[in-house]
């Protein structure tokens, strides 16, 4: 597998670098984190200036017709720089909800928007009861005249607070916890019914808890088929975990290359700690776990490309696997290594702990993405197939 950037990605991956350390440095970030909406929203119409919004969407749909690498590559380096924003929520999973199951009316009235900055979407899937389990929908949608009533409620919708439409995944039929008889659905964010709960996350983001009391949406926020939706979202989960995951590749390397300067400067029996064997090897294994978080990453990009959902699913639950793992242990290295101050908020290794805490829960969590994994295992056994 080549893994070579070209010249073009090389250049994009540098230019989000320096945006985030002239833009957003750390003292920015805790400001930013304690206001509403948790981002800032101003640097949102940059993005779409320098086409990081675009990045991925399609050129006849006013994208700049790249691939999840480029996305990839934005992820990792906002890890690095542990830049909050809607960019999964719009980006990664809104507009490719509309990519992969938008009619080609919705697709050139919504991905534009997207790509120029003016349209923001949140994807709203999971439940209080669901536990991580994508079909345990029972949000329901019925027909009512010419459209759709849709009542249930909706827990952890990142960004939902910024969102100008939510993309709904509702049960139109069958039971709950079926595989069949699930539908997407567009909503405008101030639809009567529509009750939102705003709130930050532990690592400084946002989410929301949403109450659809018989929100009214007309026959055309229909997204995709009838009863078909769910092949639709998982493929779109893959490619968010695909992009959760490149933000932990970047977090990992910061917190270890924080940590590694500060073992060469702080002094300790008047010697700097990096010159102890024991801590040494800690920072070792701090260096190996970033390096195959990385190829983790590169094999889940990579994945999503195949023409075998099988395929794609295995490698974006295995790169979950080994970075909830890796991430977790990695934050709990770097706070400890650097000692008490690592506790501290004014201190950006301790957030980058919480932001990876946070990413191994999200999509998914390791012990989900480790069933996942045999699951679909045993049916690539049974169909002949491999990953």
């Amino acid at each position: 597998m080549d893994f070579d950037l070209s010249e073009e990605q090389v250049i994009l991956g540098d230019s989000v670098r320096r945006f985030i350390a002239e833009e957003f440095p750390f003292d920015r970030r805790l400001k930013v984190a304690g206001s509403e909406p948790g981002f800032p929203a101003e640097h949102w119409a940059r993005f779409a200036e320098l086409g990081w919004l675009a990045a991925s969407i399609p050129e006849r749909y006013g994208g700049l017709g790249g691939s999840p690498v480029e996305v990839m590559l934005i992820m990792e380096r906002f890890g690095r720089g542990l830049y909050a924003s809607p960019y999964i929520a719009t980006v990664v999973l809104g507009a490719n909800l509309v990519l992969f199951a938008g009619s080609e009316e919705q697709k050139r009235a919504l991905l534009p928007a997207v790509a120029s900055g003016r349209l923001k979407l949140a994807f709203a899937f999971a439940e209080p009861d669901s536990r991580f389990e994508l079909a345990a929908v029972e949000t329901r949608a019925r027909r009512d005249g010419a459209g759709f009533v849709i009542e249930g409620s909706k827990a952890v919708v990142f960004y939902g607070v910024a969102a100008d439409k939510v993309i709904v995944l509702a049960r139109t039929s069958a039971g709950v916890r079926d595989a069949n008889g699930l539908s997407l659905f567009l909503c405008e964010s101030g639809s009567p019914g529509l009750l939102c709960r705003h709130y930050a996350t532990q690592d400084g983001g946002r989410a929301s808890e949403i109450r659809f009391d018989r929100v009214r949406v007309p026959a055309d926020a229909l997204l995709g088929p009838m009863d078909g939706a769910l092949p639709i979202a998982e493929r779109v989960l893959d490619h968010g975990i695909a992009a959760l995951c490149a933000e932990a590749s970047g977090a990992m390397w910061a917190a270890y290359e924080a940590t590694l300067a500060y073992a060469k400067t702080r002094k300790q029996f008047g010697q700097a700690l990096g010159s102890f064997q024991a801590l040494q090897h800690r920072l070792v294994d701090m260096y190996m776990r970033s390096e195959l978080a990385q190829s983790m990453v590169y094999e889940a990009t990579a994945g999503l490309g195949s023409p075998d959902p099988v395929t794609r699913a295995m490698r974006a639950s295995a790169a979950k696997v080994q970075i909830g793992r890796a991430g977790r242990l990695q934050g709990q290295e770097a706070v400890q290594l650097h000692g008490g101050v690592g506790m501290t908020m004014e201190l950006p290794v301790g957030h980058y702990f919480m932001r990876l805490a946070m990413i191994e829960s999200t999509f998914g969590d390791t012990s989900h993405h480790l069933g996942r994994y045999a699951q679909l295992s045993r049916r690539a056994d049974r169909e002949g197939g491999c990953a």
